[in-house]
């Protein structure tokens, strides 16, 4: 399953909607990705599992890139 997280940089200040930024994981579940991204220093603000149009979507968009951890 392919998962949108977006997040910021910062894990120890506010969330501010013009930093969020997203990557783009493989994983099991939701608790998979939160597991991959535990040695980042980041606030994760929302995971999405994609599928579907919806990822079909995702996958035209320029800043899709899938990462491997």
């Amino acid at each position: 399953m392919i998962y949108k997280v977006l997040y910021q940089k910062n894990a120890d200040s506010a969330p501010v909607r013009e930093q969020t930024q997203c990557i783009y994981l493989e994983a099991e579940s939701e608790r998979d990705v939160r597991l991959k991204l535990s040695d980042r220093n980041i606030n994760i603000e929302y995971i999405q599992k994609l599928d579907g149009k919806h990822l079909d979507y995702e996958k035209n968009s320029p800043n899709f890139v899938l990462e491997s951890i």
